[in-house]
């Protein structure tokens, strides 16, 4: 399905002139990544208002990769972070079908997957960004979860937490776990463990990030600050919703509105689904949408925040699985006709960051 988008873009690019390889390597948050993976940290840039800037505000695991890629293969940054993305994706669509399978079964993880694929945003799931990584990461530490792997599942959050700021949920998720084992009394050496161990990547980044800064704590926090990016309790949604109904801002603007909401009613009706996932499932999937319901700024980058929150299709993959064939893939088709179109318009055409 993902190869299907790249080839729609292909095409769409070459209707505009526009070069596919550079729309899908060299946009937005891939040029902050390049530039980490080719001369490490340290670069501002003054924008608009006064606001600075960092690089500090990007995790440093997907960069890494990127810069080794890129030694190795002796290949540009772009095409090193698009490997490295592509890569990602696949470990993270086998790790979706594993959570999927051992939860319900082999047809409602294949359809898990392929919703997955055909989501709004899923265009990003085939650029040089973080979302693939992290959802490789989360998937197979939650699978861990699932086959009581403790560690594995530990070691795959300290990675998540390397690689993107919601990172952290992926830790949520492991001591949420541990903690359940631990008030059952259940809780043995290893668990206790990773719950020690799973917030390590995260919280290093974060206070490595803040000392780079000179405020060990908060450093990190007043580079995100500086991109706009801060937990505001969702007080940022009432102006964007007057601005939106005056018509001053873009339309992809209203399509992540609308698509965070419909989020937000998976999520509830994961909740209240009698067959509901385990706990770290839960949790995990819940820190996600809290984060992308309370932080302000760069609003219409939500969808792409949700793109590891798989999870959240379980109900309707579960739906589909008793649908007859004839529907199944009447509905997929369409939704990937819309995937994929929408993909193509937010590369070239869309006036917003993603």
């Amino acid at each position: 399905m993902r190869l299907a988008g790249v080839a729609v873009l292909a095409i769409w690019a070459a209707y505009e002139g526009r070069d596919p390889v550079a729309l899908l390597g060299d946009s937005w948050d891939s040029r902050w990544y390049s530039s980490i993976a080719a001369h490490g940290y340290g670069r501002t840039v003054l924008g608009p208002n006064g606001r600075v800037f960092s690089d500090l505000a990007f995790f440093p695991l997907y960069p890494g990769l990127v810069a080794a890629v890129s030694a190795v293969l002796r290949i540009t940054g772009g095409g090193a972070g698009l490997l490295v993305s592509w890569a990602s994706a696949v470990a993270a669509a086998c790790g979706i079908h594993a959570v999927g399978e051992r939860l319900y079964g082999r047809r409602v993880a294949a359809l898990l997957v392929l919703l997955w694929a055909v989501l709004p945003h899923s265009v990003v799931l085939s650029m040089a960004y973080t979302e693939p990584l992290l959802t490789a990461f989360a998937a197979w530490s939650l699978y861990a979860l699932l086959t009581r792997r403790w560690l594995w599942a530990a070691a795959l959050a300290v990675g998540a937490g390397l690689t993107r700021p919601n990172g952290y949920a992926v830790a949520a998720a492991v001591c949420a776990a541990a903690l359940y084992e631990m008030a059952r009394g259940r809780a043995r050496g290893r668990v206790r463990a990773a719950a020690v161990i799973a917030p390590l990547g995260w919280a290093g980044y974060v206070l490595w990030a803040g000392a780079r800064t000179g405020h060990l704590l908060g450093g990190y926090f007043t580079v995100q600050d500086g991109w706009g990016s801060r937990f505001d309790f969702g007080a940022g949604w009432g102006p964007l919703l007057g601005q939106i109904a005056l018509g001053t801002r873009p339309p992809a603007v209203l399509v992540s509105v609308v698509l965070v909401g419909a989020a937000l009613v998976l999520f509830v009706r994961l909740l209240r689904d009698r067959s509901r996932p385990p706990l770290p499932v839960l949790v995990y999937t819940g820190a996600l949408l809290l984060v992308v319901l309370g932080a302000g700024g760069f609003f219409e980058c939500r969808p792409r925040f949700l793109l590891p929150a798989f999870p959240l299709l379980l109900p309707v993959a579960r739906s589909m699985a008793k649908a007859r064939p004839g529907t199944v893939i009447v509905v997929i088709s369409i939704l990937a006709g819309l995937s994929l179109g929408y993909g193509a318009y937010l590369l070239t055409d869309a006036d917003v960051p993603l």
